[in-house]
Formats: C-alpha cells, sequence, structure tokens
C-alpha cells in the first residue's frame, strides 16, 4: 500500500473524529443562556446589590435610632438608715425617688441626626454605584462568554477549511503537481488546528462558568443566543454633571463635615435635670427635690476627637479633589474608545470581507494550479486573523460601552439608574 494512500487514510480518519468531537462539544440539550437584558432586570438580585441594599437599611434605621431621645433615669435613695444610735433602724430614714432626664442642649440631637442622615444619603448613592458596577460586570461576562463561544465556532470553521486545503493539497501531491513536503505541512497545520480548537473550547467551558456563576443561573449555560457583542452603543457624547464616583465622594465629605459639629457640641457640658419625692420617716412627712447636675471640663474637652474629625473631613475633601479631577478626564477618554472601537469594528468587518473574497480566490486559483499553498496558506491565515480581529474588536467596543456607563451613572447599553 502507498505510503500517501496511508497518509490520506489517517488524514480521513482524522477528520472524521473531529466531526465526532465536534458533534459531542455542540450538544442538542445545550441550554441557552437568558438575553442580557433579561438578566439586567435580576440584577438587584447580585450579592453586591443584595449588600449595598443592606447597608442602606442600616444606614436609614440608624436615623430613625438618632431621633430617639434618652431614656430618663429612675432612682431609688435612701439615708441614715440602720445605723447605730438615733439612725438604728429605718424611723429616722430619707428615702429619695428621683426620675432624671439628659436635657441635650446644644443642639446635641440635631448634630447627632444629621450625621445618620449624612451616613444614610452616602449609603443609597453607594447602592445605586454597586448596581451600575454589578451590570457592568455582568456586561463584561456575558459579552466575554459570547465572544468565546464565537472564537470556538470560529476555530471549528477554521479546522475544517484547514482540513479541506490539506486534502486539496494531498490530491496534487498524488498527482505529482505538488512535493510530498507540502502535505506534511498540511498535516501538521491541521493538527495545528485541532488543538487551537480544543484551547477555544475551554475557554468557552470557562466563560460559560462564570457567566452561570455571575448570573446566578440555575442551569450551566451552554450556549448564547441573543448577541450582546454585535449590539451597537447609542452615540457617544460627553455628559455634564458628576459623576456617580464624585457623587459618592460628596456625599462623604458632607458626612465627614456633620461629625466635626458632633464632637464639637460633644465637648460642651452634658446637663442632666432631675426631680424628685423626699419621704422623712421621722417627721411622717414628704417633700419633692429638684437638682441639675453638670459635669466641669477641667481634663476632658474633646479635644482629640475634633481634630480627628477635622483631619478625617481633611482627607475626604482630598478625595473628592482626586474623585473630580479624574472624573472629567476618564468620562472623555471613554467616550473617545467608544468612538473608536465602533470604527475599529468597521474596519475588521471590512477586513473580513476582504479576507474572505481573497481566500475564495486563492482557493480557486490553487485548485487551477495557478497559486501556490503557501500562498494559500498565507490568505487562510489572513482570512482566520480577520475574522478573530472582528470579535477582539466588538469586544473591545462592549469593554468602552461599559467604562462609559459606569462614569454616567446607567446600565451598558440601557437608561440611567
Amino acid at each position: 500500500m502507498p505510503p500517501l494512500f496511508i497518509r490520506r487514510t489517517q488524514l480521513a480518519f482524522g477528520c472524521a473524529m473531529v466531526a465526532i468531537a465536534t458533534a459531542l462539544s455542540s450538544p442538542a440539550w445545550a441550554d441557552p443562556a437568558p438575553s442580557f437584558d433579561a438578566l439586567l432586570e435580576r440584577i438587584g438580585l447580585a450579592p453586591t446589590s443584595l449588600e449595598a441594599d443592606a447597608l442602606l437599611d442600616a444606614a436609614e434605621a440608624r436615623v430613625r435610632q438618632a431621633r430617639v431621645r434618652p431614656n430618663p433615669e429612675l432612682g431609688l435613695e435612701a439615708e441614715n438608715a440602720f445605723g447605730s444610735g438615733p439612725f438604728s433602724g429605718y424611723d429616722n430614714a430619707e428615702t429619695t425617688l428621683s426620675l432624671t432626664q439628659d436635657l441635650e442642649l446644644w443642639g446635641r440631637r440635631g448634630a447627632r441626626v444629621a450625621v445618620a442622615q449624612a451616613d444614610a444619603g452616602t449609603a443609597g448613592l453607594r447602592r445605586d454605584l454597586a448596581t451600575v458596577e454589578a451590570g457592568g460586570r455582568l456586561a463584561l461576562v456575558y459579552a466575554e462568554a459570547e465572544a468565546a463561544q464565537r472564537r470556538f465556532l470560529l476555530a471549528e470553521e477554521a479546522l475544517a477549511v484547514t482540513i479541506a486545503d490539506t486534502r486539496a493539497a494531498l490530491i496534487l501531491v498524488e498527482e505529482g503537481r505538488e512535493p510530498l513536503l507540502r502535505g506534511i505541512q498540511g498535516e501538521s497545520e491541521a493538527a495545528a488546528a485541532r488543538a487551537t480548537l480544543d484551547e477555544a473550547k475551554a475557554e468557552r467551558d470557562a466563560a460559560f462558568a462564570r457567566l452561570t456563576a455571575v448570573a446566578m443561573l440555575p442551569a450551566p449555560v451552554t450556549s448564547i443566543d441573543s448577541s450582546l457583542i454585535d449590539r451597537v452603543p447609542a452615540t457617544a457624547a460627553a455628559t455634564v454633571g458628576a459623576t456617580p464616583q464624585v457623587r459618592v465622594a460628596e456625599a462623604e465629605r458632607s458626612a465627614a463635615e456633620s461629625r466635626i459639629e458632633v464632637e464639637r457640641v460633644r465637648a460642651r457640658p452634658d446637663v442632666r435635670a432631675s426631680v424628685g419625692v423626699r419621704r422623712y420617716e421621722a417627721e411622717d412627712a414628704t417633700a419633692l427635690t429638684f437638682g441639675l447636675s453638670i459635669p466641669l471640663p477641667l481634663f476632658d474637652r474633646n479635644r482629640g476627637n475634633i481634630d480627628a474629625a477635622q483631619a478625617d473631613f481633611r482627607a475626604a475633601d482630598a478625595r473628592l479633589m482626586g474623585a473630580r479631577q479624574e472624573a472629567e478626564a476618564d468620562r472623555n477618554a471613554a467616550v473617545a474608545r467608544l468612538s473608536a472601537s465602533t470604527s475599529r469594528v468597521s474596519a475588521a468587518d471590512a477586513g473580513v470581507t476582504a479576507g474572505e473574497e481573497a481566500y475564495r480566490l486563492s482557493r480557486i486559483g490553487f485548485e487551477a494550479g495557478r497559486i501556490s499553498q503557501l500562498e494559500l496558506r498565507s490568505s487562510r491565515a489572513a482570512l482566520i486573523s480577520a475574522r478573530n480581529a472582528a470579535v477582539d474588536a466588538r469586544l473591545a467596543r462592549v469593554r468602552a460601552e461599559i467604562d462609559l456607563a459606569r462614569l454616567q451613572g446607567r446600565a451598558p447599553f440601557g437608561t440611567s439608574q
């Protein structure tokens, strides 16, 4: 049996195995993922969103608690009882029942409520930012999974094209129109294409697993039918106003400023008033008692806490300054990247069209014997590269839209939160 016939038989067997593996890797029972829009509607169930909601509920509860006045103190005191001499027993005892209340002077309660409200406002803004970031993460994972699926399909197609070219080369070798080296090179290229397909399958499965986890789907995702990377974002335009990150920094600065007033109020005396009834056992009489208590600020004037609150305010002010400086530059850069990525997609699509036509003409010329296998291999490699570049360009466009959406406080391909 001629060696060339054996090689062609082995190649045919390899092609059959590839077809079986492809069928097994793309089962009919594939469970397609819901569309991105459907998953985005459930973004409130994401762990980060649930955490932000819980923190907001806690902050609002602290506001309610801050409005509550301190409880009065009920006291019972007995004097001149169970001693010696005339004070033996309880006949000459003086018993006082008193009620003491913290007056919360100097605006203590108002300052406390103001801080709690500022913290609640910050928590609300953080909740909105967490929702935006969760939507951006979902969009990125969804787009990466779709791109991995598309690269796998392209790798399948590249393997099929490579095998077809190798078969054509073997025919020419058998006819003596090409040297045996061309057939060996074709088999090597087919083996490399199979390895690329295996790698693409592993990347696709890993991306599907990430999407299943991030989207909290009950069943593993094995395919994506609704495309996200083909969606064209709205026309990018610079927006006016603070970004969500700047708004959070502004709220943190406001809360830090409120804490300074709280510490200043704490430095003032805490006045407590009391009223009670005193019982005189010896005279069998009762009388009312009144009193005020005020601490003397001889040692503790709360200077350390005041200085700490002022330092925290300066730190929050510096963070706000940095956020404002970065916000405008980041937003303009995101708009530019989105515009550039849109142009890149158009150029990549044009490259794919040109590559397909070049490969078609090369294949016709190769089968007619007018073009060498090297030229055919070059046009095939250019086509494969152009198709993968088109996927990369679409993924870059999604990433640019995610960055811009985060800075504008909205979901990718969606509206403002």
